[in-house]
């Protein structure tokens, strides 16, 4: 059953022969899946699993800034635990003296990407926090303060889908839900992996946790192909992995 509905606050205003006879039906089977990838997206899946960066720098074709305060410190870390070993991409700066703290969301944007509707999902594991312990997915991104967000937050222990528009960060209410109710309760381990999911189509939104339904949202702020990205909050320290997009 779907999480409890969420009413929470908190703003952001700012993944030969024989043996090669064998083999044959695998590949006719992988060929049959990217061709059906391709007829029904336009372009294939790609995942980015960071293992090819280089450790202690952005991975290359990813911008990172910040709505608010300092440039954000994100970099390519070493995690035996990660999904698929060894690296991942973490946003581990803390806010300095002077910021904002609630108001500060470090993100990191890929570049060359634009995607109207589609599937994203990101492997995500919350470290630590005092005022926030999140990782979001961020889509349909147009700049810092205009883009589609769904958070997962190990502090609340809530998901919720947001828009960014002209900086101020606003909850969208579930489909079918009662008034002033967004997102949902559900359990958000800390220190540990867990899958964030977003299918968008248009206006509708269905969101997910590992692998489970969790939420519908119509909204239609946001109509035109945008960047696809990863987002934190606050002095919130996450790791990414796995980052998957399908779309066009």
């Amino acid at each position: 059953m779907p999480g409890k509905l969420w009413r929470g606050t908190g703003g952001c205003y700012n993944g030969d022969g024989p043996r090669q006879r064998a083999a044959l039906p695998h590949v006719r089977m992988r060929t049959f899946g990217w061709l059906m990838s391709l007829a029904l997206w336009g372009t294939v899946t790609q995942t980015i699993n960071f293992d090819s960066a280089k450790p202690g720098s952005v991975p290359a074709g990813w911008t990172v800034t910040s709505n608010a305060g300092a440039a954000p410190l994100w970099e390519i870390l070493k995690d035996p635990s990660a999904p698929s070993p060894p690296y991942v991409l973490a946003e581990i700066s803390r806010y300095a003296a002077g910021d904002a703290a609630g108001d500060r969301c470090p993100l990191a944007i890929l570049n060359k990407t634009n995607v109207k509707d589609g599937d994203l999902s990101v492997q995500v594991k919350p470290v630590a926090g005092k005022e926030d312990r999140a990782g979001g997915l961020v889509f349909r991104y147009r700049d810092a303060e205009n883009y589609y967000l769904v958070r997962a937050n190990a502090l609340e222990n809530s998901i919720v889908l947001y828009k960014v528009e002209d900086g101020k960060r606003t909850p969208l209410a579930s489909r079918d839900a009662p008034a002033k109710s967004f997102g949902v309760r559900h359990p958000v381990p800390l220190n540990q992996w867990s899958v964030l999911k977003v299918q968008f189509r248009g206006p509708l939104f269905s969101v997910y946790f590992n692998h489970r339904r969790l939420f519908e949202v119509l909204d239609s702020t946001f109509s035109q192909p945008g960047k696809v990205g990863l987002w934190t909050k606050a002095d919130g320290i996450t790791y990414f992995d796995d980052f998957r997009i399908a779309g066009k």
